[in-house]
């Protein structure tokens, strides 16, 4: 199993390279289809549309939503294309993340003029690649 550090990183290159390719401005759903086929080449397990049951109080909401891209069942991707990033979609993120119960995700915007602005790594607690001040839901140390 790979490296979660190795992932983002391929998922990442992926991401340049489609992006250098198509341009900006293409749908969500185009940018997320190809790069989960040129990641399912490279080998890894790809779950599109990653439906995700959350409990709420004793309730229980079957797909209460859905992941973008889920990459060897513990990388979350979050693809968006516009403009540009708002806290908004980080919170979105941070929130699938926290209710998935995944360590990291990646937030990529296509719809800028170079990717490098739109990518936005973000950690969940998990310890081994961020330092305290870096994850999400704890207090800063």
């Amino acid at each position: 199993m790979k490296d979660i550090d190795e992932i983002s990183g391929d998922v990442l290159d992926v991401s340049l390279r489609l992006h250098r390719q198509l341009g900006p401005g293409l749908l969500e759903s185009v940018y997320e289809t190809i790069l989960a086929a040129k990641l399912a080449e490279m080998g890894y397990a790809v779950a599109r549309q990653q439906p995700i049951a959350i409990e709420f109080e004793g309730l229980y909401f079957d797909a209460a939503f859905r992941i973008d891209l889920l990459v060897d069942e513990r990388l979350l991707v979050e693809i968006k294309s516009v403009d540009q990033l708002h806290a908004a979609h980080a919170k979105q993120l941070l929130t699938y993340m926290r209710l998935a119960n995944q360590p990291v995700g990646l937030l990529i915007n296509f719809g800028g003029a170079t990717l490098k602005e739109g990518v936005r790594r973000l950690v969940n607690d998990y310890r081994p690649s961020a330092s305290p001040r870096l994850r999400a839901n704890l207090p800063q140390q």
